[in-house]
């Protein structure tokens, strides 16, 4: 019965949009940790190798107590690879104390208030004509559309498009989807 649970788990991955992620239960895993449903959002954040990058700015911007708070909050998470390819100099830059102010409002960018999930975001955005704006925890707007019937582009104020690339990682406060860009207020 597990074995049939992990192959569905990993069917699932392969139809959303080829998401590199496994469902162990109601526990997935991104960069290598479990993502516990029963940890928030910064318990589990801290383990994943895909995201140090993310998990030091929130640090430097002081926003751990608020991710650690009761929520729900969705978190459109960028990668280590999505801060990467921002231009050279700018993650350094951003994590200097005199920055905070700036940095504080890129990471609230990647938040919204409530549970968003793959079918939630999805039945909104077909709800809407084929895309759907959700205010940030920054105030301002993120357009949401699908690309395919597995896959969700996050298109931000600058006209940037993240692609969501791991669906639907339940916290005890709310849920992680994990993007393939640095969305920019």
């Amino acid at each position: 019965m597990k074995l049939k649970h992990a192959l569905m788990g990993a069917a699932l991955a392969v139809g959303l949009g080829g998401s590199a992620f496994a469902m162990m239960g109601n526990t997935v895993m991104v960069g290598g940790a479990p993502m516990y449903p029963t940890k928030n959002i910064v318990q589990n954040a801290v383990n994943s190798k895909d995201n140090t990058t993310l998990v030091a700015a929130v640090k430097a911007a002081g926003l751990v107590p608020a991710l650690e708070g009761k929520g729900p909050f969705t978190v459109f998470a960028p990668t280590n690879e999505a801060f990467d390819m921002l231009p050279k100099g700018t993650v350094p830059t951003l994590l200097k104390p005199a920055n905070k102010a700036e940095l504080k409002s890129v990471l609230l960018y990647h938040v919204v208030p409530g549970d968003f999930t793959f079918a939630t975001l999805a039945a909104d955005i077909q709800g809407h004509g084929g895309t759907v704006k959700l205010k940030t925890l920054e105030g301002k707007d993120l357009t949401f559309k699908m690309n395919g019937p597995h896959n969700i582009e996050v298109i931000d104020a600058k006209g940037g498009v993240a692609h969501i690339i791991t669906y639907d990682v339940v916290q005890s406060n709310g849920v992680i989807q994990v993007v393939d860009r640095v969305l920019m207020p």
